[in-house]
């Protein structure tokens, strides 16, 4: 399993309402077909809700 990148993940979102909650990205990635460590990286994020594509993204690869 290769690691997950910006484009996997701008990929997974695809079609997300903004405001968002963790649990609904997570859904949303299952959804378009992500890879199962990128569902696992946006699952155990930390931050519960997010206001657009960029604070999902920080979140995921920045740890924040």
């Amino acid at each position: 399993m290769t690691k997950p990148n910006p484009t996997d993940l701008q990929k997974a979102l695809k079609g997300a309402s903004y405001p968002a909650d963790r649990q609904s990205l997570v859904e949303r990635a299952k959804e378009n077909g992500a890879d199962r460590a990128l569902v696992d990286e946006l699952s155990h994020v930390k931050k519960g809700s997010f206001e657009g594509p960029d604070e999902v993204q920080k979140a995921v690869f920045k740890g924040q």
